[in-house]
Order: C-alpha cells, then structure tokens, then sequence
C-alpha cells in the first residue's frame, strides 16, 4: 500500500469520527510529526530553568515522597 493510498484510508476515517478528545489526540500526535522546528525558550522561561538548575545543584530539592506529604496535609486542612 502507498503512502497516498494510506492518507486517502485515514482521511475517510477521520471524517466519519466525531469524539472529540480522540481527534485532540490525533492532532497532537500529527503535530508532533509535522513541525520539527527547535523550540526557542523566552527570556522568562531560560531564567526559570537556570535558577531551577541552580537550586537542584545546591541541594535545595524534595523528595517525591515529602512532597506527596505536604500536599495531602495541605488538602487535608482545607
């Protein structure tokens, strides 16, 4: 089967879904594919990360577990 054979299959099948969340998928994972481009982070987003690193080298870090601990008392005192 062709390539031009397999897109015309899933385009007839695509028209006939209706579920919503499902083409949502679709979409994502088809994005995923067609742009390849680097994604350029904004000056916010690179000062994050570097005082992300920072922290993580300074050993200012939490367990998932403590972490896990501080949420369910958080939701237990509201």
């Amino acid at each position: 089967m062709s390539n031009t054979e397999l897109r015309n299959i899933i385009i007839n099948h695509l028209s006939q879904i209706e579920d919503q969340s499902f083409l949502n998928a679709l979409k994502t994972i088809i994005e995923s594919k067609v742009h390849e481009d680097i994604y350029e982070l904004n000056d916010q987003q690179k000062s994050r990360l570097e005082k992300a690193r920072k922290n993580i080298k300074d050993g200012n870090t939490i367990s998932h577990d403590d972490l896990q601990k501080e949420i369910d008392q958080w939701l237990n005192t509201r």
